[in-house]
């Protein structure tokens, strides 16, 4: 028989009818039963469960408590807000309506920079928040927090309907904006999709010099020229930004301005008059100033961005024809729509009238929802002729002050500088066809990159190209690591550009009685230069090997570069003086195998997959300090200058065979295939081209070795190869 504790008597109705053999009652609420042993698991179960909702269920009635405390807040907040009685009380709260309005509209190019569950996601919840807005301003209006007309309105003040009737109409003005915005995230995917298709076939012939090898600046130049080309007039965020409906929320955000500049103007007259307050007084004092001017700073700031962007029609050929056409809906504005109409929903029930139903009732809506498009864009385009009228007087004026000029001085004509004289038109994406690109704009996309280039190129590093100076060919990439070193693991990890060049300096850096500024001069260059390998890495070694060196190599440049230490050792000069050049390498060698077979031995055989960031770098301060010492057996004759010059040639030449792949890397990254990253990443193409113009130059004039493109982004297959070629 056995005895169990239990809450209370429910914990056994469910065995009782089925697991009981017997039972009987002493009185005084005890029962003794005879269950079987599946009837005990049952009823141990049953207990223990019932004690997990006792215990779980415990923090409940605080939640609720405190969920009844925070809506009685709520509710006290609500009965005892504020009169806003002052002309900047109400001006300050339509003023954060216009400030919404101007968010709203620079809200809307960045949706092109979204992959579609992003986009989806972010225009739901705006909805949510503008519908929420909209809720509550009209709260506002009907409790009369905005426009309280029991106030007495002297000459000078702003009569409380003028409030009334402007949140009505940036009410009007964020519906507005609402649907634009949900429109263009209709058009947005399929646009892209026509965009991508645009990109490959007009990269596809410069695809074809994808691997370049070696190359000069000039035609770097020229391929990275022709991306940027595509890359921004293809960019989505200039799409979005040149439609319609942008141009439409240009407009509004004319509209916005203008009122809130002549609500700001009247304010201000009743504030010269009459002072800051009314006779009732703010309750919130000076501070409602502050937040007025602030969303007035806001208002006047966020409009500037959405009223140039109707501009942005001064990029295409002016023909005013083809902005009359303002009926005619291009098709990628309800594909998507379109496709949805024509695909069937998949989790219908079997029965056949209930199918046809539910798809006749998702056909009508579509229909309807693609009709309301088709409206928003052609009253957008009806909108946008407004500033095609101010476009062209502009445009007509222009041509007759230049007509003029021509007429009265001579122009002196002005040789291109683009030796090539490629015609970069052909590089142009652009959504609709009809639209082509002016000259003028090809050429000011043109000069954006050669501007950024000439800037970039003013970061010129002394210090890595006095280093590089000191290579004489690639005997450091071969001699770095020497096979005949014992091998202190199962697998060896990978070598790669930055470990090798980073172990070399910590060496180099402890050598004691080296002058200090040599010293700075090195890590200075090696700095510059890791950036670089770093930049070649990971464009060209992207498996997930090297990503894991990669990342243990970095994060050992950090604390050299700002602790002057290695896995924790002091690498200053002064911790190993009285040390030989010889003695120095020999503690490296020393230190690294100890760390290499505590790791091993306390990992018990777990490091066939993955290494830890320690061993990588401790392994790899092993095989190369070693190797130094196999390959110089007179080593104790080196002086520590001498040693600290070796090192540095070996840096050298390293470096300069990753460089090698700088072109590769450049090219790599000008073939960026998400849509939304490509503009950022042919921008940082160009960067690193204007960055390593004197570098790449100072190595065209190097002979390489003949191996294939695919294998010189690794240093590892450089050493197989120079290995070889060795007579």
């Amino acid at each position: 028989m056995r005895y169990i504790e239990y809450p209370s008597i429910d914990c056994l109705h469910d065995v009782f009818s089925i697991h009981v053999i017997s039972s009987d009652y002493h009185g005084e609420g005890v029962f003794t039963l005879n269950i079987t042993q599946n009837g005990m698991d049952l009823l141990e179960q049953s207990c223990a469960d019932k004690q997990n909702d006792i215990l779980y269920s415990g923090p409940m009635v605080w939640i609720g408590i405190y969920i009844a405390m925070a809506s009685a807040f709520c509710v006290l907040a609500m009965v005892a807000d504020f009169e806003m009685p002052g002309d900047v009380d109400q001006g300050a709260k339509i003023g954060s309506m216009a400030f919404m309005c101007i968010m709203m509209a620079n809200l809307m190019p960045s949706l092109a920079s979204m992959d579609n569950k992003t986009l989806l996601a972010n225009i739901i919840g705006l909805a949510i928040l503008i519908i929420t807005i909209i809720i509550n301003i009209c709260i506002e209006i009907n409790t009369l927090v905005i426009a309280n007309s029991y106030f007495f309105v002297r000459p000078r003040e702003i009569n409380p309907m003028t409030f009334k009737i402007c949140a009505y109409g940036y009410i009007g003005l964020m519906l507005l904006l609402l649907v634009i915005l949900i429109s263009s995230a209709i058009a947005i995917p399929a646009s892209k999709q026509i965009l991508e298709f645009k990109y490959q076939a007009t990269s596809k012939p410069t695809s074809n010099d994808q691997h370049i090898g070696k190359t000069t600046v000039k035609k770097l130049e020229q391929y990275v020229k022709r991306f940027w080309i595509m890359a921004e007039s293809g960019s989505p965020q200039f799409v979005m930004a040149s439609n319609p409906l942008s141009n439409a929320s240009g407009i509004i955000c004319v509209i916005t301005l203008v009122t809130h500049l002549v609500i700001v103007l009247n304010i201000y007259l009743s504030y010269h008059y009459y002072g800051l307050y009314s006779e009732g007084k703010s309750v919130y004092k000076w501070s409602t100033l502050a937040i007025y001017i602030t969303q007035s700073i806001g208002v006047v700031v966020g409009s500037i961005a959405p009223i140039f962007r109707c501009f942005t029609v001064l990029r295409f050929k002016f023909l005013i024809g083809n902005h009359l056409v303002v009926f005619k809906v291009e098709k990628y504005w309800t594909q998507m729509l379109c496709g949805w109409k024509e695909s069937r929903l998949p989790f219908l029930s079997s029965a056949l009238r209930s199918r046809a139903f539910v798809n006749s009732l998702k056909n009508l809506f579509l229909s309807l929802l693609i009709g309301f498009q088709n409206v928003v864009v052609v009253s957008c385009k009806v909108i946008g002729l407004i500033r095609i009228v101010l476009i062209t007087i502009v445009v007509w004026c222009s041509y007759g002050w230049n007509s003029l000029k021509a007429l009265l001085f001579t122009t002196p004509t002005t040789s291109s500088s683009d030796d090539t004289n490629e015609d970069l038109r052909i590089y142009v994406l652009q959504i609709e066809d009809e639209m082509e690109f002016a000259e003028m704009a090809v050429k000011g996309i043109s000069n954006s990159m050669n501007r950024l280039m000439k800037k970039v190129k003013k970061e010129q590093h002394n210090d890595l190209l006095e280093l590089l100076g000191k290579s004489t060919g690639f005997e450091g990439v071969e001699k770095f690591d020497n096979d005949q070193v014992e091998s202190l693991l199962s697998t060896e990890p990978v070598n790669s550009w930055s470990l090798s060049v980073v172990t070399l300096t910590c060496m180099a850096v402890a050598l004691p009685n080296n002058r200090t500024d040599k010293v700075k001069r090195l890590l200075k260059g090696v700095g510059d230069g890791i950036s670089y390998t770093h930049v070649v890495e990971e464009s060209l070694n992207t498996a997930s090997e090297h990503v894991k060196v990669r990342k243990a190599t970095m994060n050992l440049w950090h604390e050299v570069e700002d602790n002057y230490k290695w896995l924790g050792n002091a690498l200053d000069g002064n911790a190993y003086k009285g040390k030989t050049s010889a003695e120095v390498l020999k503690w490296f060698v020393d230190k690294a195998r100890k760390m290499v077979i505590e790791i091993k031995e306390s990992a018990n055989g777990e490091l066939v997959e993955s290494f830890p960031n320690k061993l990588i770098v401790a392994n790899s301060m092993y095989r190369i300090a070693e190797s130094l010492l196999l390959n110089h057996p007179n080593i104790e004759a080196l002086t520590k200058k001498q040693l600290f010059e070796l090192l540095s040639c070996m840096i050298s030449d390293i470096l300069s065979a990753a460089f090698t792949n700088i072109p590769q890397a450049i090219v790599t990254k000008c073939h960026e295939s998400v849509i939304e990253k490509r503009e950022a990443s042919v921008h940082a193409a160009a960067k690193l081209l204007g960055r390593t113009t004197e570098i790449i130059r100072e190595l065209e004039t190097c002979t390489l070795p003949s191996m294939d493109s695919d294998k010189m982004a690794f240093i590892d297959e450089w050493r197989i190869h120079l290995k070889q070629s060795i007579p």
